[in-house]
């Protein structure tokens, strides 16, 4: 593995300064952390039901995120019948155990394993192979708008996915212990082997981006969990499977190099820090200039999303549904809520990105 980060010295001064910004606002945000407050469970609350949409959509799923946000707020596990939903509550359920169960989850084949196994748990059709290594070849396959899917490259065989499973642990856990590689190199050089090893048939791309969060989170990079690092691979995707293509079409040779690989993970990990103090300074600013209703009622929206007028006054009865509709509208205006649909059929609720 450390024959793949031998780089240029203008891409390792460049790699440098990007991780020096990047852990600079770690420490700038871990101040801001200590007191857990309503903008941060907020923000977390829309981070969680981007990553789910993206990660399953990156994959070929088209749940849209109110989708995704309605079918967890109605979860009825008996009731998942597509196969879109079934991915998209095994995410949230896997993602769920990270977030509240990082620090106990050590980087080991078998909980490797426990995580695959109940990221398809939902789903019938993976019941043969989940939380099993792949018994068949398979292919790094993208799935562009439309449907059309394209190989992007080819796999670790079978027969020597254990073998180098167990050398890409070693490597990794042998790297955070000594503290001689950066942590932030170390996770992107091993997101970039377990793709390439792809050694599951099926679930690996979700699987990789929910370890990325795994071992953001037990490094110490606590921001990852308010900000969405699947929602902007999805909005990156032709270059996030170019840059590993370039790097995998040498696969097994000396010119198998990395580089565009980490500057893009690195460039991902810039702008989510970008967007998220944007974000975050967005909510404190909108607190002061609300009046209790309306924060009544934007709180209702958050936790119940998406609702309709007659969901919100039936709620909070205290208020007339007259009030109700101006606070809503000031809400849209202000652009603190979205909505969609027409006259009696309008849903309101949080908006999910700044792109969106």
């Amino acid at each position: 593995m450390d024959k793949k980060f031998q780089f240029d010295f203008r891409t390792t001064q460049e790699i440098i300064k990007k991780i020096g910004f990047i852990d600079s606002f770690k420490g700038k945000w871990e101040s801001i952390t200590r007191e857990e407050n309503t903008y941060l469970k907020e923000l977390k609350k829309i981070a969680t039901i981007q990553s789910i949409g993206s990660s399953t959509r990156i994959e070929g799923a088209s749940l849209s995120n109110e989708e995704v946000a309605t079918l967890i707020e109605n979860l009825e596990i008996n009731k998942l019948e597509t196969r879109d939903e079934q991915e998209a509550i095994g995410y949230y359920e896997v993602l769920e155990i990270i977030l509240e169960s990082y620090e106990d989850i050590e980087l080991k084949e078998s909980n490797i394993f426990n995580l695959h196994n109940l990221l398809l748990k939902f789903s019938g059709k993976d019941s043969s192979h989940r939380g099993k290594y792949k018994k068949l070849s398979n292919k790094v396959v993208a799935t562009y708008p439309g449907g059309e899917q394209r190989v992007i490259f080819n796999t670790t065989d079978p027969f020597l996915v254990p073998k180098e499973m167990e050398s890409l642990l070693v490597w990794y856990n042998r790297q955070i212990k000594e503290g001689i590689m950066h942590p932030l190199l170390c996770i992107g050089g091993f997101v970039y082997e377990f793709l390439s090893i792809h050694p599951f048939q099926d679930g690996n791309g979700r699987l990789s981006r929910l370890l990325t969060s795994l071992l953001m989170l037990q490094n110490e990079y606590d921001f990852i969990q308010y900000i969405s690092f699947e929602h902007q691979i999805e909005g990156t995707k032709k270059r996030y499977y170019q840059v590993l293509m370039n790097a995998q079409q040498h696969r097994g040779t000396k010119d198998e190099i990395i580089d565009l690989w980490i500057v893009y993970f690195l460039d991902c990990l810039e702008v989510l820090i970008k967007k998220l103090e944007k974000k975050y300074e967005a909510f404190k600013l909108i607190g002061p200039y609300l009046n209790s209703r309306q924060k009544s009622v934007l709180d209702f929206i958050g936790k119940h999303q998406p609702v309709k007028v007659g969901d919100i006054a039936s709620a909070l009865e205290e208020y007339t549904i007259h009030s109700i509709r101006k606070d809503l509208q000031y809400l849209y205006q202000e652009g603190v809520i979205d909505r969609i649909g027409k006259g009696r059929g309008v849903v309101y609720f949080l908006p999910p990105s700044e792109e969106e």
